[in-house]
């Protein structure tokens, strides 16, 4: 699988909208990370799993120096665990290292949505409206995967609606733990469908001015993942740290 020379930033593309001006080449190393990543996050690469920079280089026909860079960056994410010499695993999910990113992004999010609610502008909310509309049709289809990549994009469209694009880079950048504990969760009976509800509550809140309510909204979603931890690792107990 040859990389394309152009990449399209993966919000502008959901959404069918050209990315320029902010479209940009990027090089070998960044796509196979970007790549590696979301396969790492969406559980394909399950936590545990071996992974060979030989066969990642082939998969992707480029050479091993930008598979290694990208690797050496995921590393440094807690995604993977490279021992030299050795081998590399996809990191098994850190609990704590969970807890602490969904502070963030908590404290992130729920300032967004106090000053999205307090400047009564409806306007701002258009991106966001859109993706959720996207993502109850994905709802719909029973897309589980076009689900989860619209739930990132909605928080990502509140983000940068508030003029903060660059926290919620920061907290995407820290989120490969929680991320991949909102996979397991989602699948869940009536998961998306909250997900779904409580977007529809963020968005009709903030139009409507009321800070309270918008806050109290995001404060409810974001918990809900981690109040099921338990039940969670539970099911999946090899995917998580002793």
């Amino acid at each position: 699988m040859n990389l394309p020379e152009l990449t399209y930033t993966a919000d502008a593309a959901m959404l069918g909208e050209a990315a320029s001006p902010r479209i940009r080449r990027i090089s070998a190393s960044e796509q196979i990370h970007a790549a590696l990543r979301e396969r790492i996050v969406t559980l394909e690469l399950a936590p545990g799993r071996n992974l060979s920079r030989q066969e990642i280089a082939a998969y992707y026909g480029v050479s091993q120096t930008p598979v290694r860079d990208a690797m050496l960056k995921l590393e440094e994410e807690g995604l993977l665990v490279i021992f030299p010499q050795s081998k590399t695993e996809v990191s098994k999910i850190d609990i704590e290292q969970a807890r602490e990113t969904q502070f963030l992004r908590l404290s992130v999010e729920l300032e967004v949505a106090r000053r999205l609610a307090d400047s009564h502008d409806r306007t701002v909310l258009a991106s966001a409206a859109k993706v959720l509309s996207f993502q109850k049709s994905a709802l719909e289809d029973n897309d589980l995967e076009r689900f989860s990549r619209l739930d990132r994009l909605f928080h990502r469209a509140l983000c940068d609606a508030a003029g903060v694009s660059n926290l919620w880079d920061l907290i995407v950048s820290r989120s490969g733990h929680i991320d991949r504990l909102r996979n397991l969760n989602l699948p869940d009976p009536g998961k998306p469908a909250s997900i779904v509800h409580y977007h529809s509550l963020i968005v009709d809140r903030i139009a409507a001015g009321d800070t309270s309510a918008a806050v109290d909204a995001v404060r409810s979603h974001l918990s809900g993942t981690l109040a099921q931890i338990d039940d969670i690792k539970s099911r999946y107990p090899k995917y998580f740290l002793s």
